[in-house]
């Protein structure tokens, strides 16, 4: 029973060609190669562009596959948690001596004497740190108002050298800000007394690329620095206006103290090489980030709408070749990462550790920086050091837990290519897999490890003081799995929230992006509010796909907005997801199946492409609002006019059949033909089963009793079903429907899956369906997916399968009337892992060939006609048809 795949977009080409655009242009933008130009002082000229991203912000990064940050601060110098008042900041770099040098601000530092600025050494490794006081008399105030503070340090040639700024007692301005040199190794400190370095708010927080022992991994003679104007962080009163820029500088490590000496970046050259100049005024962003996070909170007072640049640190990971800037918000960690200092910058994490008040088991910080000392020989394994005041409402006064030189353990796994070899195995819970790391927008207690322990009477919620529109809770992994089912258990519920409100589905990530899975059904249903209930299991099936990550998202419940979790649980095992087995897609009524894809959503639009015997094309909109998400939608004859309309089941309660009569051009409006039929979870399907020229529907109920349900069509409607069976394709198999035995009657299929991979037939008389017989085995075992077709074009359908995996391979079975023969491998690449294959007549010679949606943000359309004997060559018959999360056939 052939069905055919769904033409381009004109509206959705333009649409993708615009973002294309805008892709290239950032590109453009950012490409930066990893050369410099001259180290002289480049002469000003009108070729220099604007640098790396001159507005809105940077791309995702797509270097690293997982990134795991700690929940809390667990080592210190001394131990964290001594509840002493040590200080906070602690700009670092690392010593010719093997010493860490560091300063801090507005503590008592390793003595006893409190101090607004302190320099110390700091020995040994995380988990036997020791600390020792050195200074306090370092850089000196500017302005009236403010208090000296600490924001870079570098150790070059045996020396130090430490950036001091002016800042605000509310810590909203930073109008300057000089460099002062120790020789001594901290103990003294010189600067120029008579005026500050920076001024007027310009590169007033100042942090050096900390370029490992003694700056020896630096590629040149230069010292870097980057800064920021104006504020260390968001100014929460919008006195100065909030960095959204990060600068970058340069100076001959002989010649730090000399303010002439310094570069900065100024946009680049023809050649994308960083242009320097020695006016300041000059300078250019290496990265520009203009986001805006929690820009509404629910307790009053509370930070808000902050932006996500401040003072943090910028490190060269030497063993993978990059540079990491750690930067932060009053909530959030904001990771980025580069090939080169000056860019192109991409974001590629945000760690969300919620609103006040934290724990000393989670919690985030500020003055973000990764000692470069502390990062292992292989560079995946890492220490951030960062601090909670027990003044801003993080911690209650008096509470110094992480007021220290306090670490954490980060870990980056960078991403390599892979492919999937993940067999199909229900009892495989890929949630335990080796480097599995948990992904959430935000953890209310930060036990993110107990969605996969095993342990569903547990809770974690993510409730984060944010009046927030998603919510999700996943996995990222360092390689590629096939997976085709989701199993989550809810957490507690609270009378403010707990529950997804809307929109709950299941996202892979493919390629860095998160995507819609294909296929999805939900068992039991969820109910969308506070009796979702508390420690309930609601499992999610979908096409097998493949992807990096995994994760369920939808929009928060509840007067808080937020959602629980107990426990969630990924495997790749038999069959799930819609169970499409074939249907007729000509549309158009001219003899070619066509492509048909339902969008799904709030939208629910309506997209098809007519086949013209070589391509899909013509496509456009053929319906505003059907078949929306959580409903079934397939295609069939049902009115007898040769033109294959639309259907949907609406399923669940309502249990609603609506059929969308095909013009030709378009779907017709929607109208109601069934008031009851495949209700909650079973699964419909459509097919000519009293033979009389037009389609009727089928259910199988699956479940225990596991029986059939016919309603045939009278061209208007579906009258009152009844059953056709009494047990056929019980849960766990995959029921299809064909006309295997040539008498015009279509009969019903199903796929046993499992260990034997049995195929049973019930034949059709035209009022109910014969005994199962088993006809075949070892055949679509596993996740494979079934199809049926008449591939050779005799008149009888045969069975395929894809495995839909790394092999791609198709296997297909004829019939012989009797049974299934002639079992063997008619191509063997032919729609791979998260690719969508279904079958239909698209040259009309009548063969079934097979099409592949790729169901990726590029939705590519393959096509292998059948030449009775094998499937033909693949060839991309559309090139913009069924994205993610479509339902395409």
């Amino acid at each position: 029973m052939p069905r055919s795949a769904p033409p381009r977009r004109p509206a959705r080409v333009l649409s993708r060609a615009l973002a294309t655009a805008s892709v290239a242009l950032g590109m453009v933008l950012t490409a930066l190669p990893s050369s410099t130009a001259a180290d002289a002082p480049v002469p000003e000229q009108p070729a220099v562009r604007a640098s790396a991203l001159a507005a809105g912000s940077p791309p995702p990064g797509d270097f690293f596959s997982t990134v795991a940050v700690d929940p809390a601060a667990s080592v210190g110098a001394p131990a964290a948690g001594d509840n002493k008042n040590h200080g906070d900041l602690w700009p670092n770099c690392w010593a010719d001596d093997d010493s860490v040098y560091t300063a801090y601000g507005d503590g008592v530092g390793f003595g006893d004497v409190y101090s607004d600025i302190g320099v110390a050494k700091v020995s040994g490794m995380p988990g036997g740190l020791t600390g020792t006081q050195l200074s306090t008399d370092v850089g000196q105030i500017w302005s009236e108002g403010h208090n000296r503070k600490p924001t870079g340090m570098a150790c070059v040639n045996g020396d130090l050298y430490l950036a001091v700024q002016d800042l605000a007692t509310d810590f909203n301005d930073a109008p300057a800000a000089t460099i002062a040199k120790s020789t001594d190794k901290g103990r003294t400190w010189t600067w120029d007394r008579s005026r500050p370095m920076f001024g007027g708010g310009v590169f007033t927080t100042v942090m050096f690329l900390d370029y490992g022992k003694n700056y020896a991994n630096a590629p040149d003679d230069y010292v870097y620095a980057y800064g920021l104007d104006h504020n260390w962080r968001d100014s929460f009163d919008d006195s100065v206006p909030d960095p959204v820029d990060l600068y970058l500088a340069r100076v001959h490590k002989n010649s730090v103290m000399d303010e002439n000496a310094w570069q900065y970046a100024s946009g680049t050259d023809a050649s994308g090489n960083p242009v320097w100049s020695a006016d300041i005024a000059r300078r250019q962003p290496v990265l520009h980030d203009d986001r805006h996070v929690y820009q509404d909170v629910f307790t009053p007072g509370r930070a808000r709408n902050m932006t996500v640049l401040g003072q943090g640190g910028v490190v060269y990971n030497k063993p993978l070749n990059r540079y990491v800037y750690t930067s932060w918000t009053e909530y959030t960690f904001e990771l980025y990462e580069s090939p080169t200092p000056w860019g192109p910058w991409k974001h590629f994490a945000t760690k969300d550790f919620g609103g006040y008040p934290w724990t000393h088991t989670k919690h985030g910080g500020y003055a973000t920086t990764i000692p470069s000392k502390y990062i292992s020989a292989d560079g995946r394994s890492m220490w951030l050091q960062s601090n909670v005041c027990p003044c801003g409402g993080g911690y209650p006064n008096g509470d110094h837990w992480a007021y220290t030189f306090s670490l954490r353990k980060l870990s980056l796994e960078p991403r390599r290519d892979t492919v999937p070899g993940n067999a199909a195995d229900p009892n495989r819970n890929l949630a335990r897999e080796p480097g599995t790391v948990p992904v959430q927008r935000a953890t209310h207690f930060g036990k993110d490890a107990y969605y996969a322990d095993g342990n569903r009477d547990q809770s974690e919620d993510d409730w984060n003081d944010e009046r927030k529109t998603e919510s999700w809770w996943g996995y990222t992994w360092p390689r590629q799995y096939m997976m085709n089912r989701v199993t989550y258990t809810t957490g507690d519920m609270f009378a403010d929230g707990g529950w997804f409100a809307a929109d709950l589905r299941v996202q892979v990530r493919r390629d860095n992006r998160w995507v819609d899975v294909s296929g999805q059904r939900v068992g039991p249903d969820y109910p969308y509010g506070s009796s979702a209930g508390p420690h309930r299991t609601y499992t999610f099936s979908f096409d097998p796909t493949a992807g990096d990550g995994v994760r369920i998202v939808g929009r928060p419940g509840g007067d808080r907005t937020f959602t629980s979790i107990a426990e969630l649980e990924v495997h790749y095992g038999d069959a799930g997801g819609l169970m499409l087995g074939g249907s007729p897609t000509d549309v158009t009524g001219d003899g070619k199946d066509d492509i048909v894809t339902f969008t799904r959503g709030s939208g629910a639009e309506v997209y098809a492409a007519p086949s013209d015997g070589t391509a899909f094309t013509g496509g456009g909109k053929w319906s505003d609002h059907f078949a929306p998400a959580g409903e079934t939608p397939l295609t069939g004859d049902f009115n007898g006019d040769d033109k294959d309309d639309a259907i949907t089941f609406t399923q669940g309660s309502t249990a609603d059949v609506y059929v969308a009569p095909s013009t030709g051009t378009s779907f017709a409006t929607g109208e109601k033909w069934s008031d009851h039929f495949a209700p909650g979870g079973e699964v419909p399907a459509v097919g000519d089963f009293d033979g009389d020229g037009t389609d009727d529907i089928v259910t199988f109920t699956q479940g225990d009793t596991a029986g059939v349900y016919v309603s045939l069509s009278d061209g208007t409607s579906f009258p009152t079903g009844g059953k056709w069976h009494d047990h056929f394709a019980p849960r766990g198999e995959f029921p299809a429907v064909g006309d295997v035995n040539g008498d015009k009657k279509d009969d019903i299929i199903t796929f046993t899956k499992g260990t034997e991979a049995a195929v049973y037939v019930a034949l059709s008389d035209g009022t109910s369906f014969g005994p199962a017989r088993k006809v075949l085995t070892g055949f679509s075992p596993g996740a494979e997916l079934p199809r049926v077709g008449d591939f050779d074009g005799d008149g009888l359908d045969d069975i395929a399968s894809f495995t839909a995996d790394a092999a791609a391979e198709v296997r297909v079975a004829l019939s012989d009337g009797e049974g299934f023969v002639a079992k063997g491998v008619w191509h063997e690449a032919f729609s791979g892992p998260g690719a969508f294959p279904y079958v239909g007549d698209f040259d009309e010679d009548g063969r079934d060939d097979v099409v592949s949606f790729d169901h990726t943000p590029g939705a590519d359309v393959h096509v292998a006609l059948s030449t009775g004997t094998a499937f033909g060559a693949s060839r991309k018959w559309n090139d913009f048809f069924g994205l993610p999360g479509e339902t395409s056939l």
